[in-house]
């Protein structure tokens, strides 16, 4: 039986993941961020001592965009070094290492899906931390597979599936930008396409749900399959204002996914299913 160590297994992704994996037969140590410290090196390598595993998936990030930009030693820390200390444990022990990485290593001012080898250049300080734990984990170790998504929404997590579904219950207006582009990601699609990974060649890799939309299309498309009256209505990103910019253009290419035998459904059908599966837990 494979041995698996899941870091960050208290959020989205990583509780997905988690079940995943059980499912599948594999023997999951998950850790929270209360169970290890990523950023302390000495635990790393005494958690992977007493768990000897084949696999390390690293999950955990500091992904609060705007907080980023306040909190930058913080998010260095967590999304660059981290990473690095993870890599180089995994490289002492033998142990094959993914870690998850995201669209915002890209400007997002192309206008076709971005491949994997396209050159990287980040605007924010999350996208800055992110790629630096990518660099950092490829040089400390030749066996790491980095995983860029997108759009990212799972069960029991903060995400723009459930802040929608619950601006659908309100009769207000619900303003959401139309000029950012990307691929939804639901964490069951991306859980299963990391468990196939494991046994690929490492590397970096694109994986988001199939097709494209924008933030105003994806809200729609969620109010449609609550069959909420909800009005949904276009906003420019200029006059909604955000604090920190987003990527406008984050489609990630699949061809390398693809050349492996992995293929990602598209997104409409992973958020169909996420929503009924909602919709059972709440008891409805």
């Amino acid at each position: 039986m494979k041995k698996v160590v899941i870091t960050g297994a208290g959020g989205q992704l990583g509780k997905e993941l988690v079940q995943i994996l059980k499912d599948d037969h594999y023997m999951v140590h998950p850790f929270t961020k209360q169970q290890l410290d990523i950023t302390d090196r000495k635990k790393i390598d005494e958690m992977l001592e007493q768990t000897n595993p084949d696999f390390l998936i690293n999950t955990a990030a500091f992904t609060q965009v705007d907080t980023c930009e306040k909190d930058i030693d913080n998010a260095y820390l967590i999304n660059g070094i981290a990473p690095y200390y993870l890599a180089c444990a995994a490289k002492a022990k033998k142990v094959k290492f993914i870690h998850i990485s995201t669209d915002y290593v890209f400007a997002g001012n192309k206008t076709e899906p971005y491949l994997e080898d396209d050159d990287t250049d980040p605007k924010t300080i999350y996208g800055k931390s992110k790629l630096l734990g990518e660099e950092f984990s490829q040089v400390a170790y030749e066996e790491t597979t980095i995983i860029r998504t997108s759009w990212l929404y799972g069960h029991e997590g903060k995400n723009f599936v459930n802040t929608i579904k619950r601006l659908a219950d309100s009769p207000k207006e619900i303003h959401v930008v139309d000029d950012q582009f990307g691929s939804p990601t639901y964490t069951k699609d991306l859980g299963i396409a990391i468990k196939q990974l494991l046994s690929k060649p490492p590397g970096i890799y694109h994986v988001t749900n199939s097709g494209s939309c924008s933030w105003f299309e994806f809200a729609r498309e969620i109010v449609e399959c609550l069959q909420s009256e909800a009005i949904v209505s276009p906003i420019s990103t200029d006059r909604y204002g955000l604090a920190t910019p987003r990527p406008k253009y984050s489609v990630l290419s699949h061809k390398k996914l693809n050349s492996n035998g992995i293929y990602m459904r598209n997104w409409q059908k992973g958020l169909q299913e996420f929503l009924a599966k909602e919709d059972d837990n709440s008891g409805n």
